[in-house]
């Protein structure tokens, strides 16, 4: 679904992402990790359009999109929720679903119950502001407001920092859901490194803007991250 080939990314003079390969196929769920600062954030920007790739190509189901604009790359199905737990603060969770639900056509109102049955708890939340909500339900609403868009890959930048465990796992479920019923791919950003295993198929460490490590997700793949971490 998702290709990036040698890539290289960087900010002024600054390289920060030095000849990076990656894949997430078609209906998984792929985990980038690596300690802060290690090029995690800016690798999915650059994979999202959000800033330019120097070197290398990205690819998106097969087709070349490295010079396509973020919202291009929207319509051909990349959905992004950024580190933060983003929302429309003075909005409530309603009004956060129904600004995208409301472009989505007669799809939209149907993307967002498919949204509120992947997180449930919102439900009883959608009258409330978003500004007022925990920080694990404004990340469950952010998530949920990318689904509305229809992806078939979504981007997910640290999606548990911050949050209480009972909504990490509950965050993690909906990721393996996603990727197991509806055929969505997914790229996740997380230095939770348990949860990151536990979710994904597949895991690359990064560390110093280059892949250091590859290999098959899995909890009993935890002692093998944390060492190459340790490198």
């Amino acid at each position: 679904m998702l290709q990036l080939r040698d890539v290289h990314v960087g900010y002024g003079r600054t390289a920060v992402v030095h000849g990076v390969d990656l894949e997430v196929p078609t209906g998984s769920v792929v985990a980038v990790m690596g300690h802060n600062g290690a090029g995690k954030t800016t690798l999915l920007r650059a994979a999202v359009g959000l800033l330019p790739v120097r070197a290398g190509t990205v690819l998106l189901d097969g087709h070349d999109v490295t010079r396509w604009r973020p919202h291009r790359r929207v319509r051909a199905g990349l959905a992004y929720v950024p580190q933060g737990q983003q929302s429309f603060g003075q909005l409530t969770a309603r009004e956060n679903l129904q600004l995208v639900a409301d472009v989505q056509g007669a799809a939209g109102a149907r993307r967002v119950d498919d949204a509120l049955d992947l997180f449930p708890a919102l439900r009883g939340l959608l009258g409330r502001r978003a500004g007022l909500l925990s920080g694990g339900q404004r990340q469950q609403l952010a998530i949920a407001r990318a689904l509305v868009t229809g992806p078939r890959l979504i981007v997910l930048d640290e999606p548990t920092e911050g949050i209480q465990p009972s909504v990490v796992a509950e965050i993690e479920d909906a990721i393996v859901q996603l990727a197991a019923t509806g055929g969505l791919s997914v790229l996740l950003v997380e230095q939770h490194v348990g949860f990151a295993l536990a979710a994904s198929s597949r895991y690359s460490v990064l560390e110093s803007g280059r892949v250091t490590a590859t290999g098959a997700g899995g909890a009993e793949r935890e002692a093998d991250v944390r060492a190459a971490m340790a490198l």
